[in-house]
């Protein structure tokens, strides 16, 4: 049901999306470097690689420069319409395509690129990498507003003791209670961070883990 679901919402949203999607590719074509895409190898179901799509926002070869796939809040390696689309989670809306051939899901865990997947504790990547990853999800949701905590903390230590475990244990509670009915509630949820920047997650699931104290001062409950 679910993957029925995904194929109809991300063929009626890119259709719908199109004359926003165009001009925008057109746009991409005749500034900054000349890219309209960026695709990026990610950790799919089975731990299958597969290229994740997103428009182009950064130069050419960001992920050898600065702090790598990390990217953070101000980053210097972001072109200007970059900054636009990623202002507006606009540069995201390619992956629609990602969820169309069966690559991703429009709620799973976030799909991580294999230097990112590893700073997950070993015995969760398994269970992780046991269901479709999604364009958005639980771990995406409640760091919405990461590359500014890693533009604060400045660290990949930081991300890989503190944050990559919180998503691993974030990620798990979703795979121990996903099901149509949370696949709604977090497609209206990420639809209320994008338009209001909150999300009641903790009201919904009051069972969610509780992120680590060093990450209370950016993640409230």
């Amino acid at each position: 049901m679910v993957r029925i679901v995904d194929v109809c919402i991300s063929t009626v949203a890119l259709l719908l999306l199109s004359p926003l999607l165009l001009p925008i590719c057109i746009l991409l074509k005749f500034t900054g470097e000349g890219e309209i895409f960026f695709k990026q190898e990610r950790i799919g179901v089975s731990k299958k690689k597969f290229n994740l799509v997103k428009f182009a926002t950064m130069l050419k070869n960001s992920p050898s420069m600065g702090s790598g796939t990390l990217t953070l809040a101000n980053d210097p390696r972001v072109l200007p319409i970059g900054k636009i689309l990623r202002m507006a989670k606009i540069n995201e809306l390619p992956q629609l395509y990602n969820v169309l051939v069966g690559d991703m899901s429009l709620i799973g865990p976030r799909p991580q690129a294999e230097r990112n997947f590893d700073f997950f504790p070993l015995e969760a990547k398994p269970v992780i990498a046991s269901v479709r990853p999604g364009l958005s999800g639980i771990g995406s949701i409640i760091f919405s507003d990461e590359e500014n905590i890693l533009n604060q903390v400045n660290s990949e230590d930081f991300y890989a003791e503190q944050i990559m475990p919180y998503k691993a244990e974030l990620e798990l509670f979703y795979i121990d209670h996903h099901g149509p009915k949370m696949y709604l509630q977090l497609i209206f949820s990420t639809l209320s961070v994008l338009v209001t920047g909150k999300n009641y997650l903790n009201l919904m699931y009051p069972s969610l883990p509780k992120p680590p104290e060093a990450l209370k001062k950016w993640i409230r409950f």
